[in-house]
């Protein structure tokens, strides 16, 4: 049972691969998607609700494509996953309006999620591409 969405996750990926990637050159869309086998239009609302945050800049046109809005040291995983829109999945309505559900089990998962977004906010973009760009050189796959 993964804890994060696979939006928040496939969030993530995107980001550290604009970083790996980037170069002083925006990384299009279609690219990012090729690499992550996936459909363009599916990967294209994660990136703008990026740029929204402030996590991602977009350039438009043929040369045009998305690079890191700030320093990786400076972007979290808790950063992405909020951004992307994840978290509110995370935090979705519950399905019913019992005592219990109110006063014991949303109250001790609500917890839960505040532990899990503090760790998730001590793991930034340039410690995961660097781990990336290691893998990279043995693997050669991203």
């Amino acid at each position: 049972m993964s804890l994060l969405p696979h939006k928040g996750a496939l969030a993530i990926a995107a980001v550290i691969d604009i970083a790996l990637n980037a170069r002083g050159r925006p990384v299009a869309a279609k690219a990012l998607a090729t690499r992550h086998r996936l459909p363009p239009r599916h990967l294209e609302p994660v990136l703008q609700a990026l740029v929204r945050h402030g996590i991602l800049k977009g350039t438009r046109g043929p040369r045009g494509g998305y690079e890191l809005a700030r320093e990786q040291r400076r972007i979290t995983a808790d950063d992405i996953v909020r951004a992307s829109g994840a978290a509110e999945e995370m935090n979705g309505a519950p399905l019913a309006n019992s005592a219990l559900l109110s006063k014991v089990v949303m109250p001790a998962l609500g917890e839960a999620e505040h532990a899990f977004s503090a760790a998730l906010a001590r793991i930034n973009v340039e410690d995961l591409a660097h781990s990336a760009a290691t893998l990279r050189k043995s693997v050669d796959e991203f």
